[in-house]
């Protein structure tokens, strides 16, 4: 953790934070749609200010800020949906909106599962969760914090360049109004900092990095701890071997074993379900996992990085189990998509200013084992532990799976030397069934799992 000078940024936090004028300019939207005829409208306005600096060799390279607010009108007039965005919101351009937007509404494609959302799903109470940090660095402290870091990834034996390190803060927020009489808002805050370090040079380069995120600048990572666990990793990788293509199990670093739960979510989104552009289309209330296994959406969760109490509907969110002692129980919906399977939505609709909603995840987690990470791996003759994973090589209609990877080999139960260059291949649902996670869940990221291993995986190398 870190604790450290700050101030606000260049403009007043106090009007940051006051989302008040935002609230009034969404509701003056919704109320000039419905004057210009629409039967439905909802708007959202959407804050983001960041800032971030980014040093190589002690000295700032780059120093960046941006701040803006953007608004979305959506508008619907019987079965048929506009959905028009703007900064500019000036004199008369409310009304301008609205009435564009609606002239566009009647001339859309009629979609019969287009519509606000359900008014008895709405909701009605607002729990705290934490997700604002009112103290905001100043430039001088990010500065400090990415020299910091880099500094102590320099300082690891063996590391032999920076490949720069960074530190940022920001705020986000969204207010949103519908015509059925909902309004909610919320803000969160942001704080980062980064590493990047290099080993050797020329063809036999290595390099590997570390991050930290929160919403609270107390909830960071030291940047000193940031930058030698970076110079430690890639050290650890340097004058990597080739393997030969076996099948072996295949062990997942904590940093790389989200991607699989990111995997499970992308084939239970409510539009993938609905296209049936998914290989899980048919599976659920199947078991797909060993049981046990518990894959967790949590929107509630106090300092998640991706926490809120609605959806972009309006819609309450609440902690979901999408995996359940191994058995897929749910889809990620929002109203459209619920609709058209003749479901409910589960309260998962995101929608940016210039777009309709659509469904996504929040704070997802495989739930940790009961074994550690060491005896995950003690009875491995010869395996493959992956800290790196390249491209995107997931096919999800289909659920073939081929990413490019890096990492160690096992031998013995042991990790031993680096390996790279290499591919690692197999079915999702195969990998699911055997699927065993160890007991080091930790919340670092927006999707978070433990060390996991996988049984039986083609490991292609020379």
């Amino acid at each position: 953790m870190i604790s450290s000078p700050n101030s606000s940024l260049e403009s007043s936090a106090s009007d940051l934070f006051d989302q008040s004028a935002l609230s009034e300019l969404a509701g003056r939207l919704v109320e000039a749609a419905k004057r210009a005829g629409a039967d439905a409208a909802d708007a959202i306005a959407v804050r983001s200010v960041s800032q971030g600096v980014e040093v190589r060799d002690g000295r700032v390279e780059e120093s960046e800020r941006s701040e803006g607010d953007d608004v979305g009108l959506r508008v619907l007039v019987g079965r048929r949906q506009a959905t028009v965005s703007t900064n500019d919101v000036g004199g008369d351009n409310v009304a301008k909106l609205a009435e564009r937007a609606v002239a566009m509404a009647r001339v859309a494609p009629e979609d019969q599962y287009v519509g606000l959302a359900d008014p008895s799903l709405l909701a009605r109470n607002f729990p705290d969760l934490d997700l604002l940090d009112r103290v905001v660095p100043s430039t001088a402290e990010l500065e400090r914090r990415a020299v910091e870091a880099e500094a102590a990834g320099l300082a690891v034996k063996g590391v032999t360049k920076s490949g720069g390190a960074s530190a940022s803060t920001g705020i986000s927020g969204m207010v949103l109004v519908t015509s059925a009489g909902f309004q909610g808002s919320y803000l969160r805050s942001s704080h980062g900092v980064s590493m990047m370090a290099i080993v050797g040079d020329g063809t036999g380069m290595e390099r590997d990095y570390d991050f930290s995120s929160a919403l609270h600048g107390s909830d960071l990572m030291s940047p000193a701890s940031i930058g030698r666990s970076a110079g430690e990793r890639a050290v650890a990788r340097a004058n990597p071997r080739k393997v030969a293509t076996c099948k072996v199990p295949v062990v997942y670093d904590p940093r790389v074993a989200g991607s699989l739960v990111g995997h499970v979510a992308s084939a239970i989104n409510g539009a993938a379900i609905a296209r049936k552009t998914s290989f899980l289309k048919d599976r659920l209330g199947q078991q797909l996992f060993a049981k046990g296994i518990r894959i967790i959406d949590d929107p509630l969760r106090v300092r998640g990085l991706r926490s809120q109490s609605f959806d972009a509907e309006g819609v309450a969110t609440k902690k979901l189990a999408v995996i359940d002692d191994g058995v897929l129980t749910s889809w990620l919906l929002d109203s459209a998509t619920a609709r058209e399977l003749g479901l409910t939505t589960t309260g998962h609709a995101h929608r940016g200013v210039s777009s309709s909603p659509s469904p996504g995840p929040y704070n997802l987690h495989l739930e940790a084992g009961r074994i550690t990470p060491r005896e995950l791996i003690a009875d491995v003759e010869q395996g493959f532990y992956v800290t790196d994973l390249i491209g995107s090589g997931v096919n999800g209609v289909t659920g073939d799976y081929s990413r490019g990877a890096s990492g160690f080999w096992i031998e013995n139960g042991e990790i031993t030397y680096p390996v790279s260059e290499i591919t690692i291949a197999g079915h999702l649902i195969e990998m699911f069934k055997s699927l065993s996670p160890a007991n080091d869940l930790t919340f670092r990221y927006g999707t978070n799992a433990p060390t996991v291993r996988i049984e039986g995986l083609t490991v292609g190398g020379r």
